[in-house]
C-alpha cells in the first residue's frame, strides 16, 4: 500500500537508513550496493522541525543543511532553496503545489556534500502528490533538473537525458523514474518505520543501460540521532565522492568507453516526456 503524503500537523525531520544500488548492463557487467543515509525535510516547516530535531541549519555543524546546497544557491536571506522551488514551479505552469514540499538529499558532514541526486516531492493543499523534481550534480559542478509533472507514487515516469552525469554514458536516451513508499506511521514510536524507494533506469536506443536505485527506512530524528549517524557511517559525504571516483576507475580498466564531456544545456530544467509509459 502506497501512502500520498507524509505530512501532518506538525512534521519531523525524518532520517532514511538503507541502500544505494546500482547496476551497469553493457557493454561490460558492473555493480555496487552500499548503506547509505538520508534527510526527508519538510521544507515547508523547516525551521521548527530543525529545531526540534537538533538539525543545524545554513551554520557549520559537525551535520547540517544548507539552502544554498540546492537550486541556485541562494540563502535564507532570499527565501532558501524553497522559494527557488516555487519560482521554479511557478514558471512551468504548476501554480496549485500549494501544499506540504519534502525533500529527499544528503546532509553536509563536516562541512562538506556532494549530493549526486535530490528529490523534491511537492504536494496540493489537500495532501496529493503534484510534482516532482529530481535536482542532479555532477563531479563538474554542474547542476540539472528534472520535472515531473503529475505524478503518482508507484507509477513510471519518463524523461529525456540532458545532463551530462558519467564520461561512460553518452547524453542520450531517457530515464525512466518510479517512486515507492509503503504504508507505515514514522511519526509513531512503536510503528513499522514508513520505507521509500526511488528506482530509476537509464535506458538508450539498445535497450536499458543502468539501473539505480536508493531506499530507506524513515525513523523521525532527534538530537541523539546525529551522533549515531556519524557513528555508524562515518564521513558519509566524502566517501560518496570517493566511491564515484573509485568505481570510475574499474570502469575504465574494464574498457568501458568513454565520452568526453558536452556543452551544459541551455536550459536547466528538462519537463518528463509528454506520454510517460503506463508500467
Amino acid at each position: 500500500m502506497v501512502i500520498d503524503s507524509l505530512a501532518t500537523a506538525a512534521d519531523p525531520v525524518l532520517v532514511g537508513e538503507g541502500w544505494v544500488r546500482h547496476r551497469r548492463l553493457r557493454p561490460h557487467g558492473h555493480a555496487f550496493a552500499y548503506r547509505t543515509w538520508f534527510l526527508l525535510l519538510p521544507m515547508h516547516d523547516l525551521a521548527r522541525a530543525a529545531a526540534g530535531a537538533g538539525l543545524a541549519l545554513n551554520r557549520p555543524a559537525l551535520i547540517s543543511f544548507h539552502d544554498r546546497d540546492h537550486g541556485d544557491g541562494r540563502g535564507p536571506e532570499r527565501g532558501g532553496a524553497l522559494a527557488w522551488l516555487r519560482e521554479l514551479l511557478a514558471q512551468h505552469g504548476i501554480t496549485d503545489a500549494d501544499g506540504p514540499v519534502w525533500l529527499h538529499t544528503y546532509a553536509r558532514i563536516l562541512g562538506y556534500a556532494f549530493k549526486p541526486v535530490s528529490f523534491w516531492y511537492c504536494h496540493r493543499g489537500d495532501g496529493a502528490l503534484r510534482a516532482i523534481v529530481a535536482e542532479v550534480n555532477n563531479t563538474f559542478g554542474e547542476r540539472h533538473c528534472y520535472l515531473l509533472d503529475t505524478p503518482r507514487w508507484g507509477a513510471t515516469l519518463q524523461a529525456p537525458k540532458r545532463f551530462h552525469v558519467s564520461p561512460f554514458c553518452r547524453v542520450a536516451g531517457h530515464y525512466r523514474f518510479r517512486f515507492l513508499r509503503t504504508d507505515g506511521q514514522p511519526h509513531a514510536d512503536t510503528a513499522r518505520p514508513a520505507h521509500t524507494v526511488v528506482r530509476i533506469e537509464h535506458s538508450d536506443e539498445d535497450g536499458p543501460l543502468l539501473l539505480t536505485s536508493v531506499s530507506g527506512s524513515l525513523t523521525p530524528a532527534t538530537p541523539r540521532t546525529w551522533a549515531g549517524l556519524l557513528w555508524r557511517y562515518r564521513w558519509h559525504s566524502a566517501m560518496v565522492i570517493a566511491r564515484i571516483h573509485w568505481h570510475a576507475l574499474l570502469l575504465w580498466r574494464k574498457r568501458v568507453p568513454w565520452f568526453r564531456q558536452p556543452a551544459a544545456p541551455q536550459t536547466w530544467v528538462t519537463v518528463q516526456s509528454p506520454r510517460p509509459p503506463s508500467v
